[in-house]
């Protein structure tokens, strides 16, 4: 009777007319995956001699499929805001009752846990206090607020150049004169005229083999130059970077002897050092304390290297040797007690100085400090760092978190640092149309969907994640608005098969 196929017609268009609304009115909803109505044809009971002559009763709604096909993603900034790229659910603790959803909008709870909008929380791998994430279990996902511990300062990586070319730390030289009787030999003294010249730092001896001859000895290399012609007041030239001017009337055997005058180090007086830079170090309570470090030049290729605190005391170290073509050759370490002068051993740990700072507040004293200049080369141009790392850092407050591909939480600190919070689990199944639909972007496992298969975004078929964005809706108006046409064309339709009917039955009772 077309009565019975007329009405499950009916009854069919209306259902898909209802599938394709709901999908129209989510066009906006995040992570809204759109359902498309399937249909059955319907056909009754019939004996076995009959089957040849069957025809349908009509039709009815077999299911409603949903398409988890992936929806665009877009961009938010907010961090909480997360969308997965590729297969998988968030998880959702509903007071212990666990659901699935692919809508990432979340925030924090008052307890500071990462819920959505109907409250239910985020579920994922802790972390301990260190970052480390047990991957065991899943549990709530929080973002703890309290500070980051801080941690002692060890040691100080330097990448440093210090000019080839600085003079070297050394004063007026001291002449010394040795005179026979009957001389009126005098000096007002000898002049540096290369503050950078490494034969500075040599002792040096005029000997007079007549009163009108000399020669100079330079008693550091063993070299003597050969016998030259005095004039008083012309200038001698000691090696390449000093001379000394005499005056008077030498005799045989005079002498003259000069010896270099190495300025002592003062950390207050710029005019004892060429080169220094500081740096942050952090004692175990994060307490804070500039460390300076100064280089002075003693030598051609030779630095004497100072540490201490900006409000203590600056010691010295250790000494630095370069080769000729700039490059660090070794290091040494001052010997303790310090002698005077200071002697120097080779340093346990290449280019490695050992050296400790006192502290006032309650920390472990002294600090033990390492000073590693591996880095450091001796260049013609300025003096300069390449690189300064301290290790070590204050305690920190939480600034920002962000999300990452594999579900990593990471928290930002104040102190520049950062640590794993979490990591966001992602719950993969089987047969994914066997999720039963709770509404509010939420599904809940059935026997036909599967056991949730549990792991970390990126992993097996698991997709991946995009911190501070969505995904949108994979609804398609377009096609929607297409098949609204067609649903009301079949509507349509099967309400003409009725008023056929009707039309039929009416000739008949006219007979």
């Amino acid at each position: 009777m077309g009565y019975q196929q007329g009405l499950s017609g009916l009854s069919a268009s209306s259902s898909d007319l209802d599938v394709i609304g709901n999908n129209i009115a989510n066009a906006n909803t995040v992570g809204f995956k759109s359902g498309a109505a399937q249909f059955a044809d319907m056909y009754a009971n019939s004996v076995a001699t009959a089957v040849g002559n069957q025809v349908g009763i009509g039709t009815k709604l077999s299911e409603v499929q949903q398409q988890f096909s992936q929806g665009t993603i877009t961009s938010t900034n907010q961090a909480l805001d997360v969308a997965i790229n590729g297969n998988g659910f968030f998880q959702l603790s509903n007071n212990g009752s666990l659901v699935y959803s692919r809508n990432g909008v979340f925030q924090l709870d008052k307890n500071g846990f990462i819920t959505n909008a109907q409250g239910l929380q985020l579920m994922g791998y802790g972390a301990n206090a260190a970052g480390v994430i047990n991957t065991a279990q899943t549990v709530p996902l929080s973002v703890p607020t309290a500070n980051i511990a801080p941690q002692a300062t060890t040691k100080i990586v330097a990448g440093l150049n210090l000019n080839a070319q600085d003079p070297l730390m050394l004063g007026t030289p001291l002449v010394a004169p040795t005179l026979g009787t009957g001389s009126t030999l005098s000096s007002p003294g000898a002049t540096i005229t290369n503050t950078a010249s490494g034969t500075n730092n040599d002792s040096y001896t005029v000997n007079f083999t007549s009163a009108t001859t000399y020669t100079v000895t330079d008693t550091t290399l063993g070299t003597t130059t050969a016998p030259a012609t005095y004039t008083a007041g012309t200038a001698v030239s000691l090696g390449n970077g000093q001379t000394i001017t005499m005056n008077g009337t030498p005799v045989t055997g005079d002498k003259m002897t000069i010896t270099p005058t190495p300025i002592a180090f003062n950390q207050n007086s710029s005019t004892t050092y060429n080169y220094s830079t500081s740096t942050t170090v952090y004692d175990s309570l994060g307490g804070s304390q500039t460390v300076n470090m100064y280089f002075a030049k003693t030598s051609a290729g030779t630095w004497n290297v100072y540490a201490g605190t900006s409000t203590g005391t600056a010691n010295l170290v250790g000494q630095a040797n370069f080769n000729s073509s700039g490059t660090l050759l070794g290091t040494t370490q001052v010997n303790t007690p310090i002698a005077t002068p200071p002697t120097f051993t080779a340093t346990t740990t290449p280019y490695v100085y050992n050296f400790s700072i006192p502290t006032t507040d309650g920390s472990s004293t002294p600090q033990n400090l390492t000073l590693n200049i591996g880095g450091t080369t001796q260049y013609g141009g300025k003096d300069g760092v390449n690189s300064l790392q301290p290790d070590g850092y204050a305690a920190g407050t939480l600034t920002s978190f962000t999300i990452g591909a594999d579900g990593t939480l990471t928290g930002n600190y104040s102190n520049q640092q950062t640590a794993a919070l979490g990591q966001i689990a992602l719950a993969n199944f089987s047969n994914q149309n066997g999720l039963v639909n709770l509404g509010n972007n939420e599904f809940q496992q059935t026997s036909q969907s599967g056991v949730a298969q549990i792991s970390a975004p990126g992993s097996t078929n698991h997709g991946v994640l995009q911190g501070g964005a969505v995904e949108n809706s994979n609804v398609d108006l377009t096609s929607e608005l297409v098949n609204l046409i067609t649903a009301q064309r079949n509507y349509q339709a099967n309400a003409q098969t009725i008023k056929t009917q009707q039309t039929v039955d009416q000739t008949l009772i006219n007979l």
